[in-house]
């Protein structure tokens, strides 16, 4: 059901026009397509490739159940939720959309001093105005982080309150990632341990149909993995060293420089256009 108690979405989905605004989680980091001359990417790790990621997978989905959906996305990755709500909500709001999914904040709350209620004042804002032009709105839940990540739990937790709030008040949907049970599993995240795998996507998009009051594709979708073998505690070691190697001190360094992954991009899917994509 809709949050605040509005009637729950039909059997068949009665969006004709998505458009996906937000970070690298809706950009689809990394969940790649194949390369442009058929060879596959790598998964799980940065590559050049165009991203799919859980928003491309979740157009696929309500393409398949109500054709003739028109969907774009204008994520782009590194991006906090100012430069969101001003760069991507006006661009997204003149495509006249029905549905827009709105999920941001992770790049704020990693910061120790973001200020939560100053960023959920932001996002309720756009969400008012998005909702006064009759779309409906998916918002999304921080994820509970585990290892060196733990310590955004509790800014994540609060973050994830007022989203609560938000949907309730203003009739917006929550695709809950939050409550994921299976993303508690490392081998669903990308080598940087930020990112999912095309896996992980693939459940999320399951997650947004559940949280869109649609039966998902897979009731199945979060189940546990498979046990994994026990890792030696000298591999871990070595994983987090080069982890922090590869991943943590660029991100310091971006930081430190005033810099962003997303500088220079541009959205992989900027204007509307019949999906999926082999239409385009």
């Amino acid at each position: 059901m809709q949050n605040g108690g509005v009637t729950a979405a039909p059997a068949t989905p009665r969006w004709t026009r998505y458009v996906a605004i937000g970070d690298s989680f809706s950009e689809g980091l990394w969940d790649p397509y194949p390369h442009a001359d058929g060879s596959p990417a790598p998964v799980g790790t940065e590559s050049d490739a165009v991203q799919r990621g859980w928003t491309d997978r979740l157009a696929d989905a309500l393409a398949e159940r109500s054709p003739g959906l028109e969907y774009a996305n204008l994520a782009i990755r590194g991006r906090k939720m100012r430069q969101i709500i001003a760069e991507q909500a006006p661009v997204a709001l003149a495509m006249k959309p029905d549905l827009v999914s709105l999920v941001g904040g992770g790049n704020d709350i990693l910061r120790p001093q973001a200020d939560i209620d100053a960023i959920s004042a932001t996002l309720e804002d756009a969400v008012v105005h998005i909702r006064a032009t009759g779309a409906d709105v998916l918002l999304g839940t921080g994820f509970k982080a585990g290892g060196a990540l733990r310590g955004t739990n509790g800014r994540v937790g609060r973050y994830n309150s007022n989203i609560w709030s938000i949907a309730r008040r203003h009739g917006a949907y929550v695709v809950d990632t939050w409550g994921l049970r299976s993303l508690f599993d490392l081998r669903l995240w990308s080598d940087d341990r930020i990112h999912l795998t095309d896996e992980g996507h693939r459940r999320i998009a399951q997650a947004a149909l559940v949280g869109l009051g649609l039966e998902p594709d897979d009731p199945d979708f979060d189940e546990p993995l498979p046990a994994a073998s026990a890792v030696a505690l000298r591999e871990r070691a070595r994983a987090e060293a080069q982890w922090a190697r590869v991943h943590v001190v660029p991100w310091v360094q971006r930081r430190l420089r005033g810099t962003s992954s997303g500088d220079g991009r541009t959205p992989k899917w900027p204007t509307t256009e019949p999906w999926p994509p082999s239409q385009r």
